[in-house]
């Protein structure tokens, strides 16, 4: 029998939280590190390094012997450099270990080779990292050793945002403020803040590590970039909540020890729909900390993938044919004194601060659909939105029976009168609890959907940072609050004019929502109608970050400035070139070392057969059919393979970003798609023993 686990004592153990703060520093040290984390401000310097001598204490004493700025460029992922605790030996050749307050709060990086979108050149290096002290540090442990890790903001010399984290802290502040206008116009004078809370439920696959490292294609790509479909995909639905395999459970039960020492809340985990796809979702923890969490769930699953002899694949569609993954960001905003903002109650009919904020909240995704698209915008996430399996890629908002019939009643009549409630679920079977029904269903096919007391953002790519999500959402929103405020404030008759303008905002913003099947396709029609956009492609979404109303909406409440927009959307093109150019040299490479060679080889047993057989005097007709058909489609492997270089080459020499990434778009992905389906076809005819590479049967049922 496996040893009991006691999480409670677990969770949180190589976490530097409030609770070992209050432990280990002085009282009124942590009265301020309190106070700073709760209203802003700066730790004084006597404070920053007791603070630093206390985290340097309780590290070593776990084993570190070094520490790192952890932060978050726009790559998409984390970077670290380590610094040793050790100081210059004494005349004896003693050293000492040592942290200082400075090194806590300021550290120095190389900022020209992270993605920077022409915000710094490459000969121009310094950029510096900030500590976040509302994320607590914690320990990493790996084969370098024991790391102390201190979240951190990345921004230049010059003073731009380099990173995914600056800007969201950012949002939060701006939020916020705006929301708490809001909550004193109902009296509400005892919240000092207003805090975006969010959960992401992460998806991800598992593949065998000998398999993979087998799969060129996986290995650079994240992807399978060739692959027939295996005789059986998710049709039967039998692995969604299916019994968790052996091998399977065991990585789940180590992936959440790990993430329960560093304070991850990982709650559920199950299988997902597709063959060797799994979800992890943890508890809902302030924005900035979820996003930190995030990078450490995926992080963290990748490294105890390879301890179980597995890989875990982050990629929004490693394989054609069946579902892709994302990420389900669940966003909600809760004042310091308790109240979700969010919350309907019983009767939201009644709750005029919540019809406030949810008529807020629809202007703000009905003007700022583009960039909500844009924020979940992702190469990877290109092949998975719209595809049956995902939300589409355009933007509406699912309210629910309840919702809807409330918002209609107050653009008809200008009142709501009733609210529907949930009824008695009868079972019918005595032995059975007949149970309370929720007033409304879900809605899997939204992008956008209301659940209870949150707004599900369900179109995020599974390996992307949640960061920009969460920056645009707290953004749009905080806009919306604000010229609500504003108008609020003045109004002579609070009553009446709250009541007009939430009357005014369902009616005006009433084309964002939609209740029906996002799958359907009479809905890309009636989306079209409405002027909804319907923004298909990662490099089309990139526009409207730099658009007259992104650049005034972000600069209004300093979350961006239009150069940091600007460099965005350069490394938006950027990224895509890059990806595809990568995808596409991996294809020629594979093409031309393992699925041609192999081809080629079995073309030559094929013909010997053919020439054997009728050395015998019997007929061949079947081999020779055979090699007909192989020929045949080598020959077109062939001619794909050649357009794919060409159209690759013509691409890269191109030196406008827009263009290059459009050219990647429009010529090179055509091309690789003609080269996949030729060789698809080809792993259909030719003997799986010479097959030079696992086949989708082996990947995701062989695990």
């Amino acid at each position: 029998m496996s040893e009991a686990l006691n999480v409670e004592e677990l969770f949180g153990s190589k976490v530097f939280n409030l609770g070992k703060m209050r432990e280990r520093l002085p009282k009124g040290v942590f009265k301020e590190v309190k106070k700073v984390m709760d209203q802003g401000g700066e730790l004084s310097k006597e404070s920053a390094d007791v603070v630093a001598k206390a985290m340097k204490d309780w590290a070593v004493e776990n084993g570190a012997t070094h520490y790192t700025h952890w932060f978050q460029p726009l790559n998409g992922i984390t970077a670290e450099k380590h610094d040793a605790f050790v100081t210059h030996p004494d005349e004896e050749g003693r050293t000492l270990m040592e942290f200082s307050g400075k090194e806590l709060i300021k550290g120095e990086t190389d900022a020209s080779s992270f993605p920077s979108g022409g915000l710094r050149a490459t000969f121009e290096a310094r950029g510096y990292t900030v500590w976040d002290i509302t994320s607590p540090a914690f320990l990493k442990e790996d084969a370098t050793g024991v790391i102390l890790c201190i979240p951190t903001a990345l921004c230049s010399y010059t003073g731009e945002a380099l990173d995914k984290k600056t800007p969201l802290l950012r949002s939060m502040e701006a939020i916020s403020t705006q929301a708490l206008r809001i909550v004193r116009l109902f009296g509400n004078t005892e919240a000092t803040k207003v805090t975006p809370s969010v959960g992401a439920e992460q998806e991800y696959f598992l593949v065998d590590h000998e398999k993979y490292l087998k799969r060129p294609d996986l290995i650079f790509s994240g992807r399978t970039l060739f692959g027939a479909p295996a005789p059986k995909g998710q049709e039967l639905e039998d692995h969604y909540f299916g019994a968790i395999r052996e091998r399977i459970g065991s990585y789940m039960k180590d992936l959440n020890i790990e993430l329960w020492k560093l304070g991850v809340t990982a709650k559920t985990q199950h299988n997902e729909v597709a063959p060797a796809q799994h979800e992890l979702a943890p508890i809902y923890e302030t924005a900035n900390i979820a996003v930190d969490h995030n990078q450490l769930v995926m992080e963290t699953m990748k490294k105890v993938a390879c301890r179980h002899g597995l890989n875990c694949l982050l990629h929004e569609k490693p394989f054609a044919g069946v579902n892709g993954s994302g990420k389900h960001d669940n966003w909600s905003l809760t004042t310091d004194n308790g109240v979700n903002l969010l919350d309907p109650g019983k009767t939201p009919n009644e709750n005029i601060q919540f019809l406030l904020v949810l008529a807020c909240i629809l202007k703000a995704v009905d003007i700022h659909a583009d960039l909500l698209r844009q924020s979940a915008a992702d190469v990877g996430n290109d092949l998975r939105l719209g595809a049956d399996e995902a939300p589409p890629a355009i933007i509406s908002v699912f309210l629910g029976e309840q919702l809807d019939d409330v918002v209609r009643q107050l653009i008809e009549t200008g009142s709501a009168d009733h609210s529907i409630q949930g009824e008695k679920l009868i079972t019918g079977v005595s032995t059975l609890t007949d149970i309370e029904k929720d007033a409304t269903d879900r809605n899997r096919t939204s992008p956008f959907a209301f659940t209870g007391n949150k707004f599900e953002f369900r179109m995020v790519g599974s390996s992307d940072s949640i960061a920009s999500p969460n920056t645009t959402l707290n953004a749009i929103v905080a806009e919306a609050f604000c010229e609500a405020a504003d108008r609020l404030e003045k109004a002579e008759d609070f009553d009446i004019e709250v009541h007009d303008l939430i009357k005014e905002y369902l009616t005006e913003h009433q084309r964002i929502v939609f209740n029906g099947d996002g799958y359907a396709k009479a809905w890309v029609e009636e989306a079209e109608r409405r002027g909804l956009p319907n923004i298909t492609c990662t490099i089309d979404a990139a526009a409207s970050l730099t658009t007259d109303k992104a650049v005034e909406l972000f600069e209004k409440f300093g979350i961006y400035s239009k150069t940091e927009l600007e460099s965005r959307k350069e490394i938006t093109y950027e990224t895509y070139s890059k990806t595809t150019n990568i995808e596409a040299l991996t294809m020629i490479d594979m093409a031309k070392k393992l699925y041609i060679p192999a081809v080629i080889e079995y073309t030559k047993t094929l013909a010997d057969t053919v020439k054997v057989v009728k050395e015998v005097g019997e007929e061949a007709t079947v081999q020779a059919q055979v090699l007909k058909n192989v020929t045949a489609e080598l020959g077109k492997a062939s001619k794909a393979l050649s357009e794919l270089e060409a159209a690759t080459a013509k691409a890269s020499a191109i030196k406008n970003a827009k263009d290059q990434a459009y050219a990647f778009k429009d010529e090179v992905k055509v091309s690789m798609d003609e080269l996949r389906k030729a060789i698809d076809t080809l792993e259909t005819l030719v003997d799986k023993k010479v097959w030079p590479v696992p086949s989708y049967a082996d990947l995701i049922f062989e695990v």
